[in-house]
């Protein structure tokens, strides 16, 4: 199960899972326990394997860039009913184009105002755990434009969700044939 949160991330989450249930009454964990139970909650048999996985080499991950024009249009989009949360956002100046990255399950994509940044009409291909899920997500979600999206079975690769966003950027959301 890949996990996408730091060791330090993990530890904090620890302490935290140990805080509630000692203020609940429900448990009293010492530290290690804690940590343990965090691992086998990411999918991992004990603390020490999702440790070494988390420090272990990771191959170079590419964040596509999407050309978008209109601020409004694009957090609407891809905040409020893709459900992407914004990491980072820059101008070099209030007057001048944004330049953002959003996140959703592990996945980062760049959206820029910025000329020469991105092509109109790109194609991004968003590997999803469960399509089904995510599409039901999706059809109880409000949208300034009404978006029905099906999922396709017979897509190569496995069952897929695609969406245009408001400046013809094709997002192809798909769960992997096993």
């Amino acid at each position: 199960m890949p996990v996408h949160m730091t060791i330090d991330e993990l530890k904090s989450a620890a302490r935290t899972l140990r805080k509630f249930l000692a203020e609940s009454g429900a448990a009293q964990l010492t530290h290690a326990q804690s940590l343990e139970a965090v691992a086998h909650t990411a999918g991992f048999r004990d603390w020490n394997s999702c440790s070494a996985a988390l420090l272990a080499p990771r191959p170079l991950a590419a964040v596509p860039i999407l050309r978008v024009y209109d601020e409004v249009a694009t957090r609407n989009f891809y905040c409020d009913y893709l459900g992407f949360e914004v990491d980072f956002e820059h101008r070099f100046a209030a007057d001048l184009p944004l330049y953002m990255r959003v996140t959703r399950g592990g996945v980062h994509l760049d959206l820029s105002q910025h000329h020469g940044d991105g092509t109109p009409g790109a194609a991004v291909w968003l590997p999803t755990v469960d399509i089904a899920a995510f599409h039901r997500e999706l059809r109880r979600r409000d949208h300034l434009v009404t978006l029905r999206p099906g999922i396709d079975r017979s897509a190569p690769g496995g069952p897929t969700v695609e969406l245009l966003d408001p400046f013809q950027n094709a997002l192809r959301f798909c769960e992997l044939d096993d």
